[in-house]
């Protein structure tokens, strides 16, 4: 892989916390991802499921995990099911994992080929009582293509009916919204290589650059530095574009007087980066840019502080919508006695800031986690204000990345520059 080896106490710490939260007589079986097809004989780039890799460290196609701690073999309670190699598929596809490799890199004892699963499994099913099984049950998530988790699912149902089936998500969920130490130090070289990549742009962009030149940037950046490229669709959004919130065309020419709107992160060992900055592609502010830029940075700076171990979602949003609020007043795009009088379910501040203010990061961009359990140390969060005001085709987000600590928190992001006259002075300086 591109980036640097992990310790294999990560995996094998993760998976000791899983499995202690499994009743007596349980199994746990987690799937690799498909390499999905694209046409003819094109195949996407292969991401791996975050699940079994957080718990195994394995990136790698077709592979299997089975977890069972009660198992009366001590052999199989844990095994690492993977795809053997052979000299036609080191010819055509290039390395794969061998048995003694696994074994270093995860720290599971038993490896076995994937064609033995079925034979094994029939064993394993004897002596377990619950099956855990996983699937995508990110609350955000559209689906609309048969997993390899759905097919497999399908299939154990089928062969085996009487088992009891149990969901393995909520157990992840509640396991990944803490992040480790190395998880963390993982997470800050994905913030490092964003840092780079967002410099090389305060150089970069000026008036008649296209948005997919600017992107350009961001992918050879993140590239050379190890990352595997974005975590996520790169919104490079100028002008009018930056009141688009999911904009990914990347297609039109900045001009001279626009404010560019900035949404990118690199991913390093399948961990991502969430940054977004508003430049000004000449330059320099305008005193309306600049003041709707230093009220967003206000309210940024006031939700990172709300961020603590203690709070919680609902009473986070509220503080900071509030503070949202009084911002927009002043901009004189709110009115105050109708801030008064406005249906609380429904506030005004939507209008010109319509997205939530956090989410949980971590393997996924938008990280699984129950969003209503409080903030905890090692939890880390976006925080990511923004003012959109699309009758003059300005928008403006800010956001960095927070790590909720025991004493406050940690901005992943703090080196990156977020000053409105730092942003100037480095751009005036590169030029």
């Amino acid at each position: 892989m591109r980036y640097g080896s992990i310790s294999p106490d990560l995996f094998i710490e993760n998976r000791r916390r899983f499995t202690q939260q499994l009743p007596p007589a349980s199994l746990a079986i987690f799937q690799s991802n498909d390499i999905m097809p694209t046409n003819a004989d094109g195949t996407m780039p292969f991401r791996q499921n975050n699940d079994l890799f957080y718990l195994s460290g394995v990136d790698q196609e077709e592979s299997i995990l089975v977890l069972f701690p009660d198992a009366v073999l001590p052999q199989y309670r844990e095994i690492l099911f993977l795809k053997e190699t052979s000299e036609h598929i080191l010819v055509w596809e290039g390395y794969k994992l061998t048995k003694e490799q696994a074994r270093e890199q995860t720290g599971v004892r038993t490896i076995m080929w994937l064609d033995s699963f079925k034979s094994v499994l029939p064993a394993l099913m004897n002596e377990a009582e619950n099956v855990f099984l996983n699937a995508n049950e990110h609350i955000r998530s559209v689906v609309e293509v048969e997993t390899r988790d759905a097919r497999f699912i399908k299939w154990i149902k089928e062969a085996y009916p009487l088992h009891t089936y149990r969901r393995a998500a909520p157990l992840l969920h509640h396991l990944r919204a803490i992040k480790s130490d190395e998880e963390i130090r993982l997470m800050r070289r994905a913030a490092d290589i964003t840092d780079k990549a967002f410099r090389r742009l305060l150089a970069f962009v000026k008036p008649g650059v296209m948005e997919y030149e600017i992107e350009a940037e961001i992918f050879h950046e993140f590239l050379r530095n190890a990352s595997r490229g974005p975590a996520y669709g790169s919104i490079i959004a100028s002008g009018a574009n930056a009141c688009i919130l999911h904009y990914v065309s990347n297609d039109r020419e900045c001009q001279d007087g626009d404010v560019l709107l900035l949404d990118f992160g690199a991913e390093y060992a399948n961990y991502a980066a969430d940054l977004s900055r508003s430049i000004p592609v000449n330059g320099t502010f305008t005193k309306r840019q600049r003041d709707v830029y230093e009220a967003v940075l206000r309210v940024m700076k006031f939700a990172t502080s709300q961020l603590v171990a203690g709070n919680n979602i609902e009473a986070y949003h509220a503080a900071v919508g509030h503070t949202m609020e009084q911002e927009l007043i002043k901009l004189d795009l709110l009115n105050e006695q109708d801030v008064k009088n406005q249906d609380p379910a429904a506030p005004l501040y939507k209008k010109y800031f319509m997205h939530g203010t956090s989410h949980y990061l971590g393997l996924d961009v938008h990280d699984v986690g129950a969003k209503y359990r409080m903030f905890e140390p090692g939890m880390v969060y976006t925080c990511e204000p923004g003012i959109y005001i699309r009758e003059e085709g300005l928008g403006i987000r800010l956001e960095n990345d927070i790590l909720i600590t025991s004493t406050g928190n940690d901005d992943l992001m703090k080196n990156i520059p977020l000053e409105a006259d730092d942003i100037e002075r480095i751009m005036r300086e590169r030029r």
